[in-house]
C-alpha cells in the first residue's frame, strides 16, 4: 500500500532527519542492536542531545520493590512544582516494543502530562524481553501502581484518582494493567491512556496486513516483537490477555479510556476494535485517529504542531479523566 503520499509533509520532514539505522520498524530481528539502542541517556550522550526540562515540573528518581523478592524497580517521578492541595496521578509506562526504552524514554511527555495536567506522573522502568519476557513487564508495571497508591500519602497524591497509561508496548501494558487490578480487586483506578496501543498478538487487521513498510513501525517489527514478548508461535500455547488485551473476551468494569490511534499505522484497527469493544462494554471512552500521522508521530515531531495538538488533547484527556487540579 502507498502510504507515503498522505503522511504529513511535517512527520517526512522529521523523518528525512532521522539518524540512519535507528528505526525501530527495520531492526528488531537484531537483538545486538537492539541492546545498544535501550539506553535513552547514552542515545542522548552520542547525538549530543540532553533530556528535556521544565521549571514547572519536580523530577526524582526512586527504587521500588520489585514483584519478586530482593527485585527493585527504578521509577521516575514528575510532580507539579507548585500545588495547594493532593494531586491526580498517572501511572506511566514507556514504549518501546517491550525489548526497548526506559524511564527516560518519553521525558518531554511525562513532563508535559505533569505540567499541563497538574498531575504526579510515575514512569516505571520495567524489565525488557527477551531477557525478561512476559509476565515480567506487566507485573513490574503493577507493582509501579501498587506502589504509587501505598505511598499516594507521601507522594502528594489522591488515591481515588489515579490512572494507567502508555505508548505503543506502554499502552499494552497500561491495558493490561486495568485488567489486573480489577480481576484481582484493586487498586482501584479511574482511567486508562492508551496511545497508539499494542493490543493483540494475532495480528489479523487490514491495517496490519497493509502497513508492511511505514515509518516507525511494520507489521514485520510487529511480529518480531510478539516473538522476543511470548516467543515463537509454536510455542506459546494459550495466550493470556494480560499479554494481549485484544484477547480479553469482557471489557466491562474497566475505568474510562482515551485512545490514540494514527492512520498509517499498522497498530491502527486494533486500537479501534478495542476502543469499540469498550463502548460496547459500557465503559466510557474517547477514540482519535489522527489523519496522516505514523506511528510515535507526537514523539518524532513532539514541538510540530501535529504532535503539539495531539500532547495537547493527551492533556485535556488527563483532566477530564482524572479529574482536574485542585490546587
Amino acid at each position: 500500500m502507498d502510504w507515503s503520499s498522505a503522511l504529513d509533509p511535517e512527520l517526512a520532514e522529521a523523518l528525512a532527519a532521522f539518524p540512519e539505522g535507528v528505526d525501530p520498524g527495520t531492526h528488531l530481528r537484531d537483538i545486538n542492536v537492539i541492546k545498544q539502542l535501550r539506553s535513552t541517556l547514552d542515545l542522548l550522550q552520542a547525538i549530543g542531545g540532553t533530556l528535556p526540562t521544565d521549571d514547572r515540573v519536580v523530577v526524582d528518581d526512586h527504587s521500588i520493590p520489585g514483584p519478586e523478592a530482593g527485585e527493585e524497580i527504578p521509577v521516575r517521578v514528575y510532580a507539579p512544582a507548585t500545588r495547594e492541595d493532593t494531586a491526580a496521578a498517572l501511572v506511566f509506562f514507556h514504549g518501546g516494543a517491550f525489548v526497548l526504552g526506559d524511564r527516560f524514554t518519553e521525558e518531554l511527555r511525562c513532563l508535559r502530562y505533569a505540567a499541563g495536567a497538574r498531575c504526579v506522573v510515575v514512569s516505571v522502568d520495567y524489565r525488557l524481553a527477551p531477557e525478561h519476557p512476559y509476565p515480567a513487564a506487566v507485573e513490574d508495571c503493577f507493582a509501579g501502581l501498587e506502589w504509587t497508591m501505598s505511598h499516594a500519602a507521601d507522594l502528594g497524591v489522591d488515591p481515588d484518582r489515579v490512572g494507567v497509561g502508555g505508548s505503543s508496548a506502554g499502552g499494552a501494558l497500561a491495558a493490561s494493567v486495568a485488567l489486573m487490578a480489577r480481576d484481582r480487586g484493586g487498586p482501584p483506578l479511574v482511567f486508562q491512556l492508551l496511545n497508539y496501543p499494542v493490543l493483540d498478538d494475532r495480528m489479523q487487521t487490514p491495517s496490519m496486513r497493509a502497513f508492511d513498510a511505514t515509518p516507525l513501525w511494520t507489521s514485520g517489527a510487529t511480529a518480531d516483537m510478539w516473538r522476543y514478548y511470548l516467543g515463537d508461535p509454536e510455542e506459546r500455547g494459550e495466550v493470556s490477555p494480560y499479554a494481549a488485551p485484544g484477547r480479553c473476551a469482557d471489557l466491562r468494569g474497566l475505568p474510562a479510556a482515551y485512545v490514540l490511534t494514527a492512520e498509517l499505522d499498522p497498530l491502527r484497527d486494533e486500537g479501534i476494535e478495542y476502543a469499540s469493544r469498550l463502548m460496547a462494554a459500557g465503559v466510557p471512552t474517547e477514540l482519535h485517529t489522527v489523519p496522516g500521522a505514523c506511528h510515535g508521530f507526537d514523539i518524532i515531531a513532539a514541538n510540530g504542531a501535529l504532535g503539539r495538538r495531539a500532547i495537547e488533547e493527551q492533556v485535556r484527556a488527563l483532566v477530564r479523566g482524572l479529574g482536574p487540579a485542585t490546587g
